[in-house]
């Protein structure tokens, strides 16, 4: 598993497939858990987004420190993000 962070504000009237484990811990922002290297992942969320949507998907080699993100944040990287790996740099 690979650990993600994506940057979406969400124009679509859906919610968005993460294709893994994810939690938003900002109003545009993701932490995603999942198998996918990062550029299937990428074009699977871009897909979903109008043409003109901003998108950022980063992987993360460890968890992040934050504060102040939604409740439950920490708690769903300390579950679903605890373990995972660097990914590609494709």
């Amino acid at each position: 598993m690979a650990l993600y962070l994506l940057y979406c504000p969400q124009t679509t009237e859906q919610p968005l497939d993460l294709y893994g484990d994810g939690y938003r811990v900002d109003d545009n922002l993701f932490l995603i858990s999942s198998e996918l290297n990062r550029s299937p992942l990428y074009h699977r969320i871009k897909w979903q987004l109008d043409p003109d949507s901003p998108l950022l998907l980063a992987p993360l080699s460890d968890a992040p420190k934050f504060k102040g993100m939604n409740p439950g944040s920490l708690k769903w990287l300390r579950e679903c993000g605890d373990g995972v790996t660097a990914t590609d740099s494709v």
